[in-house]
């Protein structure tokens, strides 16, 4: 996810590890080594993720076409258009 800063994945990270949806565990070793698992909380969550993953992709180019309508429109209402949809 080249998009998510190493601070954000941490912070996200620790949240889930509060929620007791993973595990962390940390290796003294050089350098230093952490993992992370699913507990089996998070595992029982895994098929509702996976479902809403599906439906993210089946939608994709729907959702999209959407987000590019809004954002059209937004651009013309800053601009003083009047944009109208039908």
């Amino acid at each position: 996810m080249p998009a998510v800063s190493r601070r954000m994945l941490t912070l996200a990270l620790k949240r889930l590890q509060r929620d007791g949806l993973v595990d962390r565990t940390a290796y003294a070793e050089v350098p230093p080594r952490v993992e992370y698992a699913l507990t089996d909380l998070g595992t029982s969550m895994l098929t509702a993720v996976q479902h809403l993953a599906a439906w993210s992709a089946e939608h994709h180019t729907e959702i999209r076409r959407h987000q590019e309508t809004y954002d059209k429109d937004s651009d013309n209402s800053r601009n003083g258009k009047n944009a109208t949809r039908g």
